[in-house]
Parts: structure tokens; C-alpha cells; sequence
């Protein structure tokens, strides 16, 4: 289910094929990945808990970091753009994307109001990228 926050869709694919193709569609929008967490591997460590296959990418745009970081001292608290990968109960596989818009937009500053943007723009071509 889409979520205001997010930014969705379903993929032809394994998960184990899907990271690969969302890493490179990341960097060719400019994104590096920063953190790769494995959910189901540290709640199975952690917890002894089963979870589907799942795993959030932290995802940063130097440039656009740069700006928002220039704009809003502590908008590290909202960085980077987290894109997610995991295995539906249905066993398609599912990328979303933070929304920066939402994520920006609580702040209120009107500095990154243009980031915000310019990022979402580039989240929004790395989901429809996929779904070829």
C-alpha cells in the first residue's frame, strides 16, 4: 500500500536481482549508498526472529546533501534517503524510496524546499526506471 511518505513500486525480478539494478539506477541519478542493512539477517542475529528478505539502502546524493546540510545544520537527522527493498507475502519484490519531500518538508525551512525537489525528481526516475 503507498504511503505518503514513500515512493513505491512492484518489480519483475527476484530480490536478489533487484538490488544490483536499484544500486546502479541510484548512481546513475547521482546516489551513492552510504549503508546497506540486511533486516532479515540482524533481527535473526539480534532478536532470533524470522523476517522476510529486506534491506535499507542508505542512499546519498553528495551535492544535494551538501545544499541541504548549507541550508539546515541538522537536517543530517534526516539523511540520507533510505531506499527500501524486500519480498512481498506475495513474493514480488518491492522498491520504495523516502519521499524527500516529506521527509524535508517537516522542517519548514524554505532553503530546502528547492532540494527537497530536485532530490524527489531523481527518486521518482530511479522507481520508473524499474519498472522496465
Amino acid at each position: 500500500m503507498p504511503q505518503a511518505y514513500g515512493i513505491r513500486t512492484t518489480v519483475k525480478g527476484s530480490y536478489e536481482e533487484t538490488i544490483p539494478r536499484v544500486t546502479e539506477a541510484l548512481k546513475q541519478e547521482g546516489f551513492g549508498i552510504l549503508t546497506q542493512i540486511d533486516v532479515k539477517d540482524t533481527l535473526k542475529k539480534k532478536l532470533d526472529v524470522d523476517f522476510p528478505k529486506y534491506v535499507i539502502l542508505g542512499a546519498c546524493n553528495p551535492p544535494l546533501a551538501h545544499k541541504a546540510l548549507s541550508a539546515e545544520t541538522e537536517i543530517g537527522l534526516l539523511l540520507p534517503c533510505n531506499v527500501i527493498v524486500y519480498e512481498g507475502k506475495d513474493g514480488k519484490t518491492v522498491v520504495a524510496a523516502q519521499d524527500p519531500d516529506a521527509a524535508l518538508g517537516i522542517v519548514g525551512n524554505p532553503a530546502l524546499v528547492s532540494v527537497a525537489k530536485d532530490a524527489r525528481e531523481r527518486l521518482v526516475r530511479v522507481i520508473e526506471s524499474l519498472k522496465r
